[in-house]
């Protein structure tokens, strides 16, 4: 999510994806002073830096757990879609964050065109990915619990969903290859990758910074609501028709939906809230910024540095709310801690992550349940 230092900035300030210079606007003016490497800047590398460690080490840890630790114990179409969730916060961690680092203590662009385009390409396409995974995520949780006999099909249907997420993200970032070039100010030794150029208007560039705000965040964040709606209002149905001595889907005598099913809906709805927590706030600026650039004058700097750094806490995000609802996950950073062998000590560790001798309870079955196919019957 970094932003470009911009030619027609007062410092190195950022917007939203790839606001950038105003491609309708006049070259900078005799009296223009390039960014510098301000105090606030400082503060947003080292926190940024900070975030990189910390995310690159957890989300590493979940991929490496879910392909070859005892994550592997997930159901099968769970996999994929937590393997896919590490990928992209890895890709936010190795490519946005690094970028956005350099980038301030640089201030200018020194790498180039061809990786102006290509980096800006990488960057969209990271921020993509991200919430299209999630929207994955989520309409596997809304068959799972609305349409459980469908379960049978999941594993195919996931893969499915993963691949249009990932295509269509690859698909709204390349623009970027198009419209970013490096710019050199005339009079002035500054040189920065903008979108200088590239539009006409600047109501060109506002319409399309607003069409990727909707792709990358609106159209995301209203489906993941829809289908968390549906799910609350499934579940609620089933309380009352089980208070009225209806019949329902069960498990159990008490259990509407399965633990380990209600379990992973409920990690699914804290990743989806924390991405909508963090990023609001500065895609809100940059929204402000797009309409009324002057902001830029009133707004203290570092307002925008927190609020980026905010962002990506995100990323850190998943990883932890990932441990703290599988077990699993658990035992392999207990293992991995202790340094011993993957055979040694297995009772303390089986109960680390919630087996002892029994499938593992945050296993989620591919197929319905006894009763639940008779609920259907009946």
């Amino acid at each position: 999510m970094s932003g470009n230092s911009s030619l027609m900035m007062l410092g190195p300030q950022d917007t939203l994806v790839n606001s950038s210079s105003n491609s309708s606007a006049s070259p900078p003016s005799a009296d223009w002073v390039a960014p510098t490497f301000t105090r606030a800047a400082q503060f947003r590398v080292v926190a940024t830096l900070v975030l990189f460690l910390f995310a690159a080490v957890s989300n590493l840890a979940v991929l490496i757990s879910v392909a070859r630790g005892r994550g592997r114990r997930l159901a099968s179409h769970l996999r994929p879609l937590i393997m896919s969730l590490a990928v992209a916060d890895l890709m936010m961690t190795f490519i946005v964050m690094p970028l956005d680092m350099v980038w301030n203590v640089t201030v200018q662009w020194y790498a180039g065109d061809a990786m102006c385009k290509l980096l800006c390409f990488l960057k969209l396409f990271a921020m993509h990915s991200s919430a299209f995974i999630l929207v994955v995520i989520s309409l596997d949780r809304h068959h799972a619990i609305l349409r459980p006999l469908d379960s049978f099909d999941a594993n195919r249907r996931n893969k499915r969903m993963l691949l249009l997420a990932w295509s269509l993200s690859l698909l709204l970032a390349s623009p970027q290859l198009f419209i970013f070039r490096v710019i050199k100010a005339e009079g002035v030794d500054f040189t920065q990758c903008v979108t200088h150029g590239s539009f006409q208007q600047r109501w060109q560039e506002t319409v399309y910074n607003m069409f990727q705000f909707v792709t990358l965040y609106v159209v995301p964040l209203l489906v993941m609501s829809l289908c968390y709606t549906r799910i609350l209002i499934e579940i609620n149905h089933q309380i009352h028709k089980s208070k009225g001595g209806e019949s329902c889907l069960r498990r159990s005598g008490t259990d509407m939906i399965p633990k380990a099913r209600m379990k992973t809906l409920k990690m699914t709805i804290i990743i989806v809230v924390s991405f909508v927590v963090c990023w609001t706030p500065y895609y809100l600026l940059g929204i402000w910024y797009w309409f009324h650039p002057q902001m830029l004058q009133v707004t203290p700097e570092y307002v925008n540095h927190i609020l980026f750094v905010f962002g990506n806490l995100n990323t850190c995000c998943d990883p932890v709310i990932y441990g703290l609802y599988t077990p699993s996950f658990r035992a392999d950073l207990a293992l991995c801690w202790s340094c011993r062998p993957r055979d040694s000590s297995p009772k303390s560790l089986d109960r680390l992550s919630g087996r002892q001798g029994n499938p593992s309870a945050e296993q989620e079955s591919d197929a319905p349940s006894v009763d639940q196919l008779r609920g259907n019957e009946e």
